[in-house]
């Protein structure tokens, strides 16, 4: 058993300032005020720190950044995703859904083999009983990658319920976040410090060389529909433009809408039903690295479900509470917006909010100058973990 007493502590719709919060055998049992006289002896003070579910992140590319912190060095994916647990359970992250691209020839070192590794050492940990977090696998799909499509199909046969996740991306120069290209022919110029003139070869050459096989993203789309509708994947549409997009992804069996790029697909997402994802990144700066809809500005009109980390794993916590002192939205709406709507996203109903009967994912936290710092973080897994230690 775990008892929190003197917590802030924040559920789905209010806040109890002086709450008492009991776990048992990984599920929360009790959630109330902390009664004078009826807080166990045994019980944790948290001295008025905030107390929130454990956070849901529904797309994580940090994991990549682990095992290949820089170009040429890359470690052993096994100790990458022990290594990065780590760093998710200090941002007050439980459940992580780490993307695993595949796809062939990409800058940032993607390839089909890779995928493949990731997917079993992923899956490794999460059966291991030593995971900190709940580990769990976005499958993310280059549209125009036959290679890539047949890897994910082999990946995905015996995958568990809930469906999981699979997005379904087209990054070509001119496409979704990219659809300025000079968007993307800026980001070649500042990683790899080569001129404007060159990069703009470099964003012809792959045009050209993608456009190749356009043909293919509707034998890939087919394919996922086909899996959607046997209940074996969870689809998500990433990037989408324009709500003629959306209207595609939807007769496609699309659920969600993965950081669409204007308010117009924002817009139709939520009209035709899709849940839908931002970048908590995007809060935190202030809008878009690359010039698209401003994640607070979908927030504010009331069109995100959820706040993924997207590559800084740090940053659903302090876009939750940015939006809370700012005023765009509560701060029991706030915190949905990186627990209970990410949980929703993915299909998971037994997380994402303080209430009785829900896993006792747990953060405690708190807050500095705007600013938060987690001091403790909660998985239900943890009596497991700690009967087989050392094992």
């Amino acid at each position: 058993m775990r008892v929190l007493a003197h917590a802030k502590a924040v559920l789905p719709d209010r806040v109890i300032d002086d709450a008492l919060v009991v776990v048992e055998h990984g599920l929360i049992t009790h959630v109330g005020p902390a009664r004078p006289g009826a807080v166990p002896a045994q019980a944790v003070d948290l001295r008025g720190a905030l107390l929130l579910p454990g956070i849901v992140d529904t797309h994580s590319d940090g994991l990549e950044t682990e095992i290949r912190p820089r170009p040429g060095a890359e470690f052993e994916v096994g100790f990458g995703v022990s290594s990065f647990e780590g760093r998710v359970r200090a941002a007050g992250t439980t459940t992580v859904f780490h993307g695993v691209a595949f796809e062939s020839h990409n800058r940032k070192g993607r390839t089909v083999d890779r995928a493949r590794r990731l997917d079993t050492a992923l899956r490794e940990r999460a059966a291991s009983g030593h995971a900190l977090v709940d580990h769990r696998i976005l499958y993310r799909l280059d549209a125009r990658d036959p290679e890539g499509l047949v890897a994910l199909e082999s990946c995905l046969s015996g995958t568990p319920a809930p469906p999981p996740l699979v997005s379904f991306e087209d990054h070509t120069p001119g496409q979704g976040q990219y659809r300025d290209s000079a968007v993307y022919r800026r980001w070649l110029e500042g990683t790899e410090g080569i001129s404007s003139e060159e990069a703009q070869r470099r964003v012809e050459t792959l045009v050209a060389e993608r456009d190749s096989r356009i043909g293919h993203r509707e034998i890939a789309l087919g394919r996922l529909a086909s899996l959607a509708a046997a209940g074996r994947a969870r689809l998500l549409a990433h990037d989408p433009v324009t709500a003629s997009e959306i209207d595609v992804a939807v007769a496609n069996g699309v659920a969600v809408a993965e950081f669409p790029t204007t308010l117009e697909a924002a817009r139709a997402a939520r009209e035709r039903g899709l849940r839908v994802v931002a970048g908590a990144p995007n809060v935190l700066r202030g809008g878009s690295h690359s010039g698209n809809v401003s994640a607070a500005e979908l927030v504010s009109a009331g069109l995100v479900d959820g706040l993924s980390s997207d590559y800084l794993p740090s940053a659903p916590l302090a876009a939750s509470l940015v939006l809370a002192t700012q005023g765009v939205t509560s701060l029991p709406a706030a915190v949905a917006l990186v627990t209970s709507g990410p949980a929703s996203v993915a299909g998971l109903t037994d997380r994402g909010e303080l209430v009785e009967g829900q896993r006792g994912d747990l953060t405690v936290v708190t807050v500095d100058r705007g600013w938060p710092t987690v001091r403790m973080t909660v998985a239900a897994g943890d009596a497991v973990l700690a009967a087989g230690v050392g094992r």
